[in-house]
């Protein structure tokens, strides 16, 4: 469904400036950072969802690269995506504009048309003196604004589609082994390009970008890693036959996006459940391994003692909870995605903040902890705070949004989610962890909703900017 505000609305709406950038004061230069300001190091991860050592979701995961650089740092527990899909998730994290304020809510919405370069987190750091570069995927494939970066790698090539010794799929879901080595993905090659960066000489404080594709299907990837999980190993997730009986009708719209009925239809279900699972760790592994050699080259460089790193999963992913496969969806299984931070001098090791927050933080924290004044226009908190003590006091929930007025608020003991047709669903995350009791019709908890219900956004831009109906899903 396509939303657009009646022609004369959508007039004055533009006339007035209703989206917060078009509000900001006329932009000035600021000063180049003094001797010894912090370099980012920003890893951004495809699909990942919180299938990695420090949640504990899923013990068979297999993340020791991932588990090194949480040991070294702070990981949150319950951190959650703005939106649980590729394109509205990483401009709303990169911009610092929610989906329900830009508009931006699915992957076929070029953001680039309402959201400027001057206001984006990488054009900040070039502004005030960063050297920015960025390698593979940061923002969603084919919306990329190469205006914002000093440089953009785009060189590896990509062999998934060879060398398939054996292969699977049901519905939009499919994945094969490959008899390759690491080097005909990709991602190999973006992570020895950042590590090239690493090992350069920099003249003056660096934002390296580096864009980790998988575990984004297809699960391609070489057999060694398929090998770590044998199949008869393999366990399935929590799973509840009739979970979606006591859910509203846009939910189940949601859940069913046709995946998990084909597998159903498939001869042995279960077998082949198993088969997707073990290539969706098999490919966390892959990750993994890529993201390990960048770390492995940031201990060795001259700038490990200056150099802060944030890890982020754009968003969950799901693999049969709730009858649903992929993204897109207000549960737990979508919205919940890794994020890790290493702060030198700051972060205590090992430690783990159980605050829900979500990544619309993760443009101001990464000004703030670089000295920097955090831009206007943000819709989101610093936490610097956590990052110091992850007791600190927080009273800022995650707020995610999946199209126009649909979104879901994540306390860190509720979840409660509101449809664009005012249909509620309500879950107790310490009780209830895989939602599979909604509770929203409970007059006992009336007075939960009214206080999760304040901080849904008060604005919904109704427009739709995107380049085709702006319903595509892509996986």
């Amino acid at each position: 469904m396509n939303y657009h505000l009646p022609f004369l609305t959508l007039g004055i709406f533009l006339s007035l400036g209703t989206l917060g950038f078009l509000m900001l004061p006329k932009e000035t230069k600021p000063p180049v950072p003094q001797a010894g300001t912090y370099n980012v190091l920003f890893i951004s991860v495809d699909d990942l969802n919180h299938w990695i050592g420090y949640t504990g979701r899923n013990p068979q995961t297999q993340t020791p690269n991932l588990d090194r650089l949480s040991s070294k740092g702070m990981s949150f527990s319950n951190a959650h995506c703005p939106a649980p899909l590729c394109c509205p998730s990483r401009a709303a994290l990169l911009s610092g504009l929610r989906p329900s304020t830009s508009g931006v809510y699915n992957n076929g919405d070029d953001w680039r048309k309402v959201i400027p370069d001057s206001i984006t987190m990488p054009t900040f750091f070039r502004r005030n003196g960063f050297e920015v570069v960025g390698g593979g995927k940061i923002y969603h494939g084919g919306f990329d604004r190469d205006s914002e970066f000093d440089y953009y790698y785009r060189e590896g090539k990509d062999r998934s589609g060879q060398n398939l010794i054996k292969k699977g799929q049901f519905g939009g879901i499919r994945w094969a082994q490959m008899e390759a080595g690491d080097e005909a993905l990709n991602d190999f090659h973006t992570a020895s390009w950042a590590i090239k960066e690493l090992e350069k000489p920099h003249d003056k404080p660096f934002f390296i970008a580096c864009g980790i594709f998988r575990p984004h299907m297809p699960w391609n990837v070489p057999q060694k890693y398929f090998d770590q999980f044998p199949l008869d190993q393999i366990v399935l997730p929590p799973y509840k036959p009739d979970d979606l009986n006591d859910i509203p009708l846009p939910g189940k719209r949601i859940a069913d996006n046709g995946d998990h009925k084909a597998l159903m239809k498939t001869g042995n279900p279960v077998a082949l459940w198993k088969e997707a699972i073990q290539a969706y760790l098999a490919s966390i592994a892959f990750a993994d391994a890529q993201i390990g050699r960048v770390l492995d080259a940031l201990e060795k460089s001259s700038y490990r003692e200056n150099t802060i790193v944030v890890l982020w999963g754009d968003h969950g992913w799901h693999l049969g909870e709730k009858d649903h496969w992929r993204k897109f969806s207000l549960w737990e299984e979508a919205t919940r995605s890794p994020l890790i931070w290493y702060v030198p001098g700051m972060t205590k090791p090992g430690s783990i903040c159980d605050r829900s927050v979500d990544f619309m933080s993760i443009y101001p924290t990464l000004a703030d902890l670089c000295g920097l004044p955090i831009p206007n226009h943000i819709e989101g908190p610093s936490i610097r705070s956590l990052l110091e003590n992850p007791a600190s006091s927080w009273k800022n929930p995650a707020l995610t949004t999946f199209n126009f007025n649909n979104h879901s608020v994540r306390s860190d003991e509720w979840r409660y989610i509101r449809y664009n047709d005012g249909s509620e669903e309500l879950y107790n995350e310490k009780t209830d962890p895989y939602e599979w009791t909604n509770l929203a019709d409970n007059p006992k908890y009336k007075s939960v909703k009214k206080k999760l219900n304040k901080f849904l956004p008060k604005y919904n831009n109704g427009i739709t900017i995107g380049n085709d109906t702006g319903q595509r899903m892509e996986n």
